[in-house]
């Protein structure tokens, strides 16, 4: 019996890179699964997970995966089960009195459930836990192995994690959030929780953490975060292996650095389709042709990393996609003599009538199926872009965003397209709120409103969000400042253009913050002043958590700040880092985690990003796009991924007076 932490290493120096979530994926079916087996490899085995780390298995491995480990049946830990005294049994757990009670009554006794039991915690088990199950002597003999995984966070993509707090924004923000005993646990868990990623890839990070403006509650959130997790991450040094000095980046922040980028229009194929088609989680139904001639059939499609389609067009520009598309349904159709004739009118054939052909190739099946497939999708995102005039209010958004664009836009565009969705017209406002906070002060705002048609709820949604924000002296610091035009008048923005880009497409214009953070951090110009570091002993004082009752750390040695060696910031669009390794039918059969690992035989040290509150589309595709320019993996972390309409309804619920105390509300893992 092991009472030690699994084993394993970084990829750092290996022949293929590892990617986050590969690395993950392998410590689960090998580290895990593969270590309980014996000398008999071929007997089945009974794995038993608790409702947390069922989604940390099923968003890293498929029902497959567990399968070829020699997983024949999958239960879960509360639910009745039937005893199976022949066979073994894993358990894959949180290490909680309530977990372990349970498997002690399962183990425990003459007759139990299973012939032998081997135990991972998904965190750290307190000693009194382990002593309580050692307790147990008709217990000890059963136990084939008890270890801590540290794994208990949520993969969400190659680069992306949750810590699963959907409620962090009314939990942590709202008025007199600090009194509730429900801010504690939160920021303690996902602490835990962020502190696993470490803990499971055997890095130890530089901890920074945006340095709080005020002494209001909701502005020291990341500053207690970064202290919580700098306790957590000192305990893993007596893991086994563990490094002892700096291996890897993270920054921790909240939406207050960036208000824009969860409501503006992001125009890449990815966030159009999450913001404009109604998704189930990464799940759509669509209306496709029916192969025999009748009427349309309804089709549910999962847009996941398993497809080398969506993994190539998902972050690239909404038109681009729909470009590549033709193109790939060009060449299949290049392949058939049939396809070589011309429309009636001796015109070059349409993508649909291009699709109609392909689909008569049987030879190319399940690549014609996944290309078909995206047709219709991008197909019907064109079709709402045009329908709802989308282009001309995605122009005034950025416009807005870049000092192009200043009241007098806002209000023709309102007074002359009253038919306008009202949530684009609330968003156009929230960005204009944003740029421009003067404009919302005192009755300003409620007739912005009123010319809008929008509801007074959807102006608490303005006023939450400022909330957010900080002090109007706090966002002058930070946010919008001015530009200077001629006839003496004045255009502000919220972030200057990236000189030096070259964008073919309209609209992509947009970056979030997170881009320039970043860029900043590798150059080793980010504000020491704005951004603390836990590492070190001269920012102790400031880093300890003022308020509440999250766990203070005891202080670290002193390592002094790395200087980074600076590298090229800019990625044209046309970057690798938007495409995949394909075929030239858009099709590979190879796992996309391997295909991946093949663009970077070696990388530098890793950077991790925090995103307290929701993470966003536009914030990923910029970490994957960086892990190409700066040749180092970007992680991106948060406690919730939102798009645009799940982020407004956060705000709506996030009340200046009621304090939140239900538990968060699960996100949407995508089970086996």
């Amino acid at each position: 019996m092991s009472f030690s932490d699994s084993e394993t290493s970084s990829s750092h120096g290996a022949d293929s890179y590892k990617f986050f979530r590969q690395i993950s994926r392998d410590r689960l079916l090998h580290e895990m699964l593969g270590s309980t087996k014996t000398g008999d490899s071929k007997a089945w085995k009974i794995l038993i997970m608790d409702r947390v780390t069922v989604k940390v298995m099923s968003q890293s491995c498929k029902m497959a995966d567990i399968t070829d480990q020699g997983i024949s049946l999958v239960e879960e830990l509360f639910k009745r089960r039937e005893p199976m005294p022949g066979m073994d049994a894993i358990y894959f757990m949180q290490p909680s009195k309530e977990n372990i009670v349970m498997f002690l009554s399962d183990m425990s006794g003459r007759e139990p459930l299973y012939r032998k039991a081997f135990i991972f915690f998904s965190s750290s088990i307190p000693k009194d836990l382990v002593n309580h199950i050692k307790s147990d002597s008709s217990v000890l003999p059963r136990i084939g192995a008890l270890r801590e995984m540290n794994m208990e966070y949520f993969p969400i993509d190659n680069q992306g994690f949750l810590t699963d707090h959907e409620q962090a924004l009314e939990t942590l923000y709202a008025e007199d959030a600090e009194n509730s005993r429900h801010f504690d646990i939160c920021l303690n868990v996902m602490a835990t929780r962020i502190a696993t990623v470490f803990a499971s890839l055997k890095e130890l990070p530089f901890v920074r953490y945006r340095a709080a403006k005020s002494t209001a509650s909701r502005d020291l959130v990341p500053s207690k975060l970064a202290a919580a997790i700098w306790d957590c991450i000192s305990k893993f040094k007596a893991i086994p292996n563990f490094p002892q000095t700096e291996t890897c980046e993270l920054l921790i922040v909240d939406r207050s650095v960036d208000q824009i980028a969860p409501i503006i229009h992001e125009w890449t194929y990815d966030a159009m389709c999450h913001d404009l088609l109604d998704m189930d989680g990464n799940k759509h139904v669509i209306e496709v042709p029916s192969k025999t001639g009748g009427p349309p059939e309804k089709k549910e499609i999962v847009l996941e990393d398993h497809d080398p389609v969506w993994v190539e067009l998902r972050h690239t520009h909404i038109a681009d996609a729909s470009e590549r598309l033709h193109e790939k349904m060009t060449n299949f159709a290049s392949k058939n003599k049939a396809a070589q004739m011309r429309s009636k009118d001796g015109s070059e054939l349409s993508t649909r009538d291009l699709q109609k052909i392909v689909q008569a190739l049987p030879q190319y099946g399940e690549q014609v199926d996944k290309l078909s497939t995206h047709v219709e999708l991008a197909g019907k995102i064109n079709r709402i872009i045009r329908d709802t005039g989308l282009r001309d209010l995605g122009q005034l958004e950025q416009d807005l965003v870049f000092g192009d664009a200043a009241a007098k836009d806002v209000i023709n565009f309102l007074r002359t397209n009253q038919d306008t969705n009202p949530e684009n017209k609330l968003r156009l406002l929230m960005i204009y709120a944003t740029v421009y906070p003067e404009k919302f002060e005192g009755d300003k705002g409620v007739k912005l409103m009123q010319l809008a048609r929008l509801s007074p709820v959807d102006m608490k949604v303005i006023s939450n969000m400022q909330l957010i924000a900080g002090s109007p002296e706090n966002k002058a610091k930070s946010g919008s400042f001015s530009l200077k035009f001629d006839a003496g008048k004045t255009k502000q923005a919220n972030r200057k253009d990236r000189s030096g880009e070259e964008e073919t497409w309209q609209l992509f214009r947009f970056y979030p913050m997170i881009e320039e953070l970043l860029e900043k951090l590798v150059k080793g110009d980010l504000s020491k002043s704005e951004y603390l570091c836990m590492n070190q002993s001269s920012h102790r004082e400031e880093s300890e958590p003022k308020t509440g009752s999250v766990r203070k750390s005891s202080a670290p040695t002193a390592v002094p700040e790395r200087k980074a060696t600076p590298h090229s910031m800019r990625s044209r669009r046309t970057a690798t880092w938007a495409r995949n390794q394909t075929s030239d039918d858009g099709y590979s059969s190879d796992s996309v985690l391997k295909s991946a690992s093949t663009d970077f035989k070696k990388l530098g040290q890793r950077i991790f990003v925090f995103i307290i509150g929701g993470a966003t589309r536009s914030e990923l595709r910029v970490c994957h796009k960086l892990t190409s320019s700066l040749r180092r993996e970007v992680v991106l972390g948060s406690t919730s991924f939102d798009d645009p309409p799940q982020y407004i309804t956060k705000l709506k619920l996030l009340s200046e007076k009621d304090i939140a105390g239900a538990p968060a509300q699960p996100f949407k893992p995508q089970y086996w």
